[in-house]
């Protein structure tokens, strides 16, 4: 896919609408999607999660404490489509 993501807002419970570069929007739930534990834990806290921003140079969305997540899997969660990956990375049968 590799579509960036070029916007985000966060609403209410946990949830973002997110931009990404092909035009496509659309709002996907965090809580559903991570636990809260490890780099995650701290965004436990509304103050934290709601200071999520665009990381241009990834083409996905951060927080200041260097969570991030994937934005093909974000893009796969806001279009309801598969995640495709290409037939050349693919693992190929051992012989």
């Amino acid at each position: 896919m590799l579509n960036d993501i070029v916007a985000v807002q966060p609403t209410d419970n946990y949830r973002l609408h997110l931009r990404f570069d092909d035009g496509t929007e659309g709002e996907v739930d965090i809580a559903a999607m991570i636990s809260f534990e490890g780099i995650f834990a701290p965004l436990k806290t509304q103050a934290e999660f709601r200071k999520v921003s665009v990381d241009p140079e990834l083409g996905t969305i951060c927080w200041p404490n260097g969570a991030d997540l994937d934005p093909d899997v974000l893009y796969a969660k806001v279009t309801g489509e598969d995640i495709s990956i290409p037939e050349s990375l693919q693992s190929r049968e051992v012989r």
